[in-house]
């Protein structure tokens, strides 16, 4: 496991395929938009549910200051295509199965290394980190820190 990204380090250099299938690069947004990457254990499980949902509920304030949401978890491509039509979903979920974008942000891992983190990382629109945060349990404060982070950004 690599550290964790800091603030002020470049988004890492990974592609990953999104719930449709294509293949979406996390460089292609730098000097476009903001970013808010969030990683989370497993589709369809309560608190990553809670998760989702907040950002979905809070997508307009996001994209009003400038951000795109992604959230990334190991399920599959077909298992992010049933979440986010559950759900309706209104962003972007990107299959990393082979762990390549977890170990490139150095997302660290719970329970004895065996479930992946919940970590929510904000990039300016020059695609620098200018937040993180990191909390298994409070799902829904990953979205409040993300707001807080974007006021910063866009102010």
């Amino acid at each position: 496991m690599g550290k964790m990204l800091r603030e002020g380090e470049m988004i890492p250099d990974v592609s990953l395929k999104d719930q449709d299938g294509h293949l979406i690069d996390l460089r292609s947004y730098v000097g476009k938009q903001a970013l808010v990457v969030y990683f989370y254990p497993k589709d369809d499980t309560p608190g990553c549910t809670t998760e989702a949902c907040g950002f979905r509920d809070k997508y307009e304030e996001f994209t009003d200051a400038g951000a795109k949401i992604i959230g990334i978890s190991a399920d599959s491509v077909g298992s992010h295509k049933a979440f986010k039509s559950k759900y309706k979903l209104n962003f972007t979920l990107l299959s990393d199965t082979n762990h390549l974008a977890e170990k490139a942000f150095g997302v660290p891992r719970n329970l004895l290394g065996l479930l992946p983190g919940r970590v929510t990382f904000v990039f300016n629109k020059e695609g620098r980190l200018v937040s993180t945060f990191n909390s298994a349990t409070r799902a829904s404060r990953h979205i409040e820190e993300a707001m807080k982070a974007l006021d910063l950004v866009s102010h």
